[in-house]
């Protein structure tokens, strides 16, 4: 049996760059495979009830949103303006203070996102 060359072996790691990819062999940090195979989700922005871990305060909670960070923070704001309270945008998801289900459910449905209610 052969002996593979290391000319026929990817670089695994370089003193010059650090980690490289394997798939298409640049740093790890110039990476062009990562960006493109992105997960798209299923299509269907989910909220939920969630008062667990927050002192009894009741949260509604949006994911699924196919958005990027700064359009995620615009709508946020905007849906904290809808529903007159508070909130945030991180993580991929928001998070609305209070119990708004109904209003945010509306609310996506005018802009176009196909959402639904999650957990009971």
């Amino acid at each position: 049996m052969k002996k593979p060359s290391s000319s026929d072996a990817p670089v695994v790691y370089s003193s010059e760059f650090g980690r490289m990819c394997p798939a298409c062999g640049k740093p790890v940090k110039e990476c062009i495979c990562r960006k493109s195979s992105a997960p798209a989700g299923d299509g269907v922005v989910r909220i939920r009830r969630e008062s667990k871990g927050r002192g009894g305060k009741t949260v509604m909670v949006i994911s699924g949103l196919p958005l990027d960070a700064d359009a995620l923070t615009a709508l946020a704001g905007e849906l904290k303006r809808r529903c007159g309270c508070g909130g945030t945008a991180k993580d991929g998801i928001i998070e609305i203070q209070g119990d708004h289900g109904e209003l945010l459910l509306a609310e996506l449905a005018k802009r176009g996102y196909k959402a639904k209610r999650a957990g009971g």
